[in-house]
């Protein structure tokens, strides 16, 4: 049956906070760019909707991305799909990493990035030809991959919906921590995008600030300084107010690149320091050792360059006592962090985490789940030194002390005296933002 239109679906998350969605849907716009322009398309994203499935119809081709923890909803809503008569295809993180379990359910199944394989798919499906599973895991050169199209950028409406647009610039990354899908998802070679293309996505979308997807941007300080130049040359000419990127601490170590990047209208880095736990080191591949004033050197050298720092810390890893709560909020209080993200350790399909618990018997059954419960805020395995219970209690614990509006104003307020009376705002919001925003998502999973 030919094709009739193409709709891209994005399961819930978090819903909307204060009327918008948290980001748009980045790699659903791309592929939403890549459809010819005689077929009509739509993005669903369930954040922002009610998804109207009912008005599927025979002909339509619905694609749905998802990681783990929505993937359950991606199958409810194939069953819904598959009633009116279309098709659904899944690609995403979950796909990728346990295609054979999504194939059992849905039409087509996309393994690894599908830039390159969804307009096969198009064809396919549009000639009666659609095939069981569709593959590109050759971590192909990022130039002309996919640019985000004005059709897309009118229908989006990005600025009217969504608080932080989403923007990719490299991809891939070399470590291999135990608990990281990255390296099983965008490869371990790290690709850059043309600059040039970067740049007119920026104009095109008319963005002020931004939000990098890209796992690890920071580590092309060490890989390829000349590409970080050249890129922050081009970033400090743009109109921007802001953007983000995650790295690890090791950007500490390029003070000249720092200095370019604040200068790129870079505003703050979320790091990885993933644990105050020194133990832990093996299972943090290399970007971490646990060494807390490793840390404190690496956020005041962040700070001194105008830079602020979200800390990233996960707890779970089989080193972790009891202790590693009290010591981890410790740390955050003496720190001068600007912000604080935490997580419980969870063993996505795929990693060698996960296939250690199997292996050890410690991964809980998910007969009655699926997989909900890996939102990397719930207990899905026994961990080593403490009880599921223990476990569960101090991240309760912990969430309770840093976002307690208390303590989001006190360091909001310790940003604003380091930074002069012109910058000293816009700082302040940045990160007590940033902490509401975790708030608001960690109030919201446990309402």
């Amino acid at each position: 049956m030919p094709i009739n239109r193409i709709v891209l679906i994005y399961p819930k998350r978090d819903g909307r906070i204060w009327g918008k969605a948290h980001g748009a849907p980045y790699t659903l716009m791309r592929l939403a760019s890549l459809a010819p322009d005689s077929i009509p398309v739509e993005i669903w994203d369930e954040n922002l909707m009610r998804l109207p499935l009912e008005t599927l119809r025979p002909g339509d081709l619905v694609g749905a991305t998802a990681m783990s923890l929505g993937i359950d909803q991606v199958r409810e809503h194939a069953q819904i799909i598959h009633k009116q008569g279309a098709a659904v295809v899944v690609g995403g993180t979950h796909a990728t990493l346990v295609p054979d379990e999504v194939e059992q359910w849905a039409d087509a199944v996309v393994v690894g990035e599908a830039y390159r394989t969804w307009p096969q798919i198009i064809r396919d499906f549009d000639a009666g030809s659609l095939r069981k599973r569709y593959t590109d895991e050759e971590w192909a050169d990022l130039k002309g991959v996919s640019p985000i199209s004005d059709r897309v950028i009118r229908m989006m409406d990005e600025h009217r919906n969504y608080w932080v647009p989403m923007l990719e610039i490299t991809r891939g990354c070399p470590r291999n921590c135990s608990f990281c899908t990255a390296i099983r998802v965008s490869g371990k070679i790290m690709r850059h995008r043309p600059i040039p293309e970067v740049i007119d996505e920026i104009r095109r979308r008319r963005l002020k600030r931004f939000f990098l997807t890209d796992d690890n941007f920071g580590l092309n300080f060490r890989t390829d300084p000349a590409y970080s130049v050249e890129l922050f040359e081009a970033l400090r000419k743009e109109k921007l107010h802001s953007w983000t990127a995650q790295a690890e601490m090791m950007v500490g170590n390029y003070p000249e690149l720092l200095d370019l990047a604040r200068e790129a209208h870079l505003d703050k880095f979320f790091i990885g320091f993933e644990s105050v736990n020194a133990s832990n080191r093996k299972e943090l591949g290399g970007k971490s050792h646990g060494k807390v004033e490793e840390y404190r050197r690496t956020i005041k050298t962040m700070h001194a360059h105008g830079l602020s720092v979200v800390g990233l810390f996960v707890f779970g890893f089989d080193g972790d006592t009891p202790s590693v709560f009290q010591d981890t909020w410790n740390f955050v209080r003496e720190s001068e962090l600007d912000s604080v993200s935490v997580t419980i350790l969870t063993p996505y399909p795929g990693t060698p985490q996960r296939e250690d618990l199997i292996k050890q018997g410690r991964l809980f059954d998910q007969n009655q789940d699926g997989w909900r419960k890996y939102d990397v805020s719930h207990v899905v395995f026994q961990p080593a030194q403490m009880t599921p219970e223990q476990l569960f209690e101090g991240y309760d614990w912990i969430c309770k002390k840093l976002y307690n509006p208390l303590a989001i104003g006190q360091r909001g307020f310790r940003t604003l005296r380091r930074y002069p009376l012109q910058k000293a705002r816009t700082k302040f919001f940045s990160s007590f933002s940033t902490d509401l925003g975790y708030k608001k998502t960690y109030d919201w999973r446990y309402a």
